[in-house]
């Protein structure tokens, strides 16, 4: 099982955050206005995409200047509690444990109920969770009435129940025995309106897909969220969360219109004036999709759904919001617009290598000179604010996902209507290769073009320079590829590449073979 302290206990290295964002400014400049154009729509693209990661660069190291950040907690502050969890056909055996370990928590008086979605999802068996309510001897209401998936759930519960703060969990995050005591306090504050605590992956070690997953979250759920809390900013986000009722019933209850309903509902909430508060402790252990479909079906639906902010609720003008709170709204949501700027990084050299246009005319190697500096700083930042859990299986996962962001992109600007999907609490095998069909494409492209550009023009600075951008981003796409293929295939004919890329023990023994065979061969007197 993963660490669940380290990755939330980073602290802010100003020196380092000032250095990487004085490097991001000398190589905007660079690339913007030290070489004389190519093609003039490709640099016009290529800028946009330097402006988009400046953005992302600045908000980034503005959110975690400051991550430590102090509230008041009162432990006799102990008002009831309705503790909801939302069920729509997971399995029984999950179900369980969730329901299990809420009943059993430590608090002066909280009552469990079971929100069974089962009846309206038209899932089989959903009796089978009254019948579960019975036997545990917690509430369990049914709704009967379709329409607003999850939060229309939560909302019909709102109109059965009567406690003032409210608390909900997925089916599979089972709270730790003492959630209510760490979080509930803190609503002494009466400008308070919910807690938020970590999505904890208890899986992630499972496989491929479970790891990448969770070390995607580990960035947003440490360093992102500690440093909204001093600019009041905390992202809801679904479960493991503490809400008084009074400021949601001010928001208009849980946003059913947006698949991203708890995002939207914080929004509501922040722009009536309420306060939020990121709690970095895990206080609840969930569970990571474990295959390569529910993997995509789940970062479609969240894409689609910042995206559809992004759209729909004019973040600019929007009464209520501050100027920090406006700021981290807009780089949560404008992050997914990431892969459109990726489709065009990965299709720049390819242009050039067949048919040698280019943004920005490249003879020197200058622009290396200032990029890799820029780009080392960069993960410098990312591990040392993540405290050393940021992953190259994370970046890939991030970078490699552009597809699924382009077609959330396209689906919002369209608005085409997408439907709520749960994520799939255990793993579907198969074999998924036809969801990165772009990427292995890709290979095949570089594979071609690199010796095609050669042919035509020798090995020129431009040939070097794109070349070499084509491959790490081939390097890129490998781990996303091995994890989408089977399994089983994988591990019988690639198993040595893939234990190295996921399996986090193989990883550091190999580091360990390889230092012990350098000293070997150091005391032997071999170089």
């Amino acid at each position: 099982m993963p660490s669940k302290f380290d990755f939330l206990h980073s602290r802010s290295q100003r020196l380092l955050l000032a250095a990487n964002l004085a490097f991001a400014t000398v190589y905007f400049f660079v690339i913007s206005f030290m070489f004389p154009h190519g093609n003039e729509a490709l640099f016009w693209m290529l800028l946009a995409g330097e402006i988009f990661h400046a953005w992302q660069a600045v908000t980034y190291l503005y959110t975690v200047w400051i991550m430590d950040h102090e509230a008041r907690h009162d432990p006799d502050f102990m008002p009831d509690v309705d503790v909801y969890i939302t069920v729509a056909g997971e399995p029984a055996d999950i179900v369980e444990e969730t329901a299990r370990a809420a009943r059993d928590m430590d608090y002066r008086f909280h009552r469990v109920f079971l929100l069974n979605d089962g009846f309206v999802a038209n899932k089989a068996h959903w009796q089978d969770v009254e019948a579960l309510a019975e036997r545990l001897g917690i509430a369990c209401i049914t709704r009967k009435t379709p329409g607003g998936a999850k939060a229309g759930n939560i909302n019909n519960a709102l109109s059965h129940t009567k406690a003032p703060f409210v608390v909900i969990f997925d089916a599979d995050h089972a709270p730790h025995k003492d959630f209510l005591l760490k979080t509930v306090g803190f609503f002494s504050d009466p400008g308070l309106a919910y807690v938020q605590t970590p999505q904890f992956y208890k899986n992630a070690h499972k496989n491929a897909v479970a790891l990448s997953a969770w070390e995607q979250q580990k960035l947003f759920f440490g360093p992102i969220c500690r440093g909204k809390n001093r600019l009041n900013s905390g992202t809801m986000c679904g479960t493991n969360m503490v809400i008084r009722r009074s400021a949601l019933e001010e928001a208009g209850g849980m946003c059913q219109e947006s698949i991203a309903e708890d995002f939207v509902t914080g929004l509501f909430i922040h722009e009536k004036g309420w306060k939020s508060l990121y709690v970095p402790e895990v206080l609840a252990e969930g569970l990571a999709p474990e295959d390569f479909l529910s993997y995509t079906k789940q970062q479609f639906r969240w894409a689609r759904g910042a995206l559809d902010v992004l759209f729909r609720y004019n973040l600019f003008f929007r009464r209520g919001l501050t100027a920090d709170q406006k700021i981290q709204y807009l780089s949560s949501v404008t992050y997914f617009l990431s892969g459109a700027v990726v489709l065009m990084n990965v299709l720049l050299p390819v242009l050039f290598l067949y048919f040698g246009i280019f943004p920005i005319k490249t003879d020197t190697m200058l622009l290396a000179a200032v990029f890799i500096p820029y780009m080392f700083i960069t993960v410098g930042v990312l591990s040392s604010t993540s405290n050393g859990h940021f992953s190259f299986r994370a970046l890939s996962f991030s970078f490699s996902s552009f597809t699924i962001h382009v077609q959330a992109l396209w689906s919002a600007m369209t608005g085409r209507k997408s439907s709520f999907s749960i994520t799939s609490k255990k793993g579907i095998e198969g074999n998924f290769l036809y969801l990165v069909i772009p990427h292995i494409a890709y290979l095949f492209l570089v594979a071609g073009g690199v010796p095609f550009a050669l042919a035509r023009e020798g090995l020129s600075a431009s040939v070097v320079n794109n070349s070499t951008w084509a491959l790490f981003n081939v390097g890129m796409f490998v781990p996303y590829i091995l994890a989408a293929a089977p399994e089983g295939f994988v591990k019988r004919y690639l198993n040595r590449l893939y234990d190295m890329m996921f399996v986090p023990e193989a990883v550091v023994s190999t580091k360990v073979r390889m230092v012990a065979g350098r000293l070997s061969s150091i005391e032997k007197g071999k170089p």
